[in-house]
C-alpha cells in the first residue's frame, strides 16, 4: 500500500509514499501492518509536501520514533481490499503467472509489475533465466486468467528480438 520514507518535523510525523491509485486512499483502509504483520498502524493524514504525504501515527510521538518506522513498508490484509473490477487486477495476483504465447508456447513467469509511468509492464522471467519487460495492454496482454494462472502474450514484432551489434569500426580505413 505504501512506505514511510522519514520523518517529518520534530512531532512525529512521517512521509508517506503512497502506491494506492488515489495517494491519500492510503488512510481510508484502516490500520495497515507491517511486512512482518507484527505492528499495526493505524495513519492520519496531516497533508502533503513535494509529492509525499504527511501522517501521524498512534504511539508515535516524537522524531526519534518517527525515524525508527524508516523504510517500513505498509501492508493491507488481501481481505481488507475490495474485488478488482472487470479487466482490473492486484499485482499481486500477476506475479508467478506462467506466460504463454498465442501458439501455447511457453514465455516464462512474471516476475513483477513495473509502472514506469506510461503503464503498467510485465516482467517476465524466460525458462533461460533472461528477463524481457512486456508491455501490459490488452494488445499485448489479451488473456489474464487468474484462477488458471496463466496469461497469454502476443508480443509486437521485435519485441523479443535482440538489438543489432554495433558496427564495429573498419581498422582499414584511416
Amino acid at each position: 500500500m505504501g512506505v514511510i520514507t522519514g520523518a517529518h518535523g520534530v512531532r512525529g510525523e512521517v512521509r508517506v509514499k503512497s502506491f494506492t491509485a488515489d495517494p491519500a486512499a492510503i488512510a481510508a483502509y484502516g490500520p495497515l501492518e507491517d511486512e512482518r504483520g507484527a505492528r499495526r498502524l493505524a495513519l492520519e493524514l496531516a497533508g502533503t509536501v513535494r509529492g509525499m504525504l504527511i501522517a501521524r501515527i498512534a504511539g508515535v510521538a516524537d522524531r526519534n520514533e518517527a525515524e525508527r518506522l524508516k523504510g517500513t513498508r505498509l501492508y493491507l490484509p488481501r481481505a481488507a481490499l475490495p474485488p478488482p473490477g472487470a479487466e482490473e487486477y492486484y499485482h499481486a495476483d500477476l506475479i508467478g503467472l506462467a506466460a504463454m504465447l498465442r501458439d501455447g508456447s511457453a514465455l516464462g513467469r512474471v516476475r513483477a509489475v513495473h509502472e514506469y509511468g506510461a503503464g503498467d509492464s510485465l516482467e517476465i522471467e524466460r525458462p533461460d533465466g533472461k528477463l524481457v519487460l512486456v508491455p501490459f495492454t490488452e494488445a499485448t496482454v489479451p488473456v489474464v486468467d487468474i484462477e488458471g494462472g496463466t496469461l497469454v502474450v502476443d508480443p509486437p514484432e521485435g519485441l523479443f528480438e535482440s538489438p543489432p551489434a554495433e558496427a564495429q569500426p573498419d581498422e582499414d580505413a584511416q
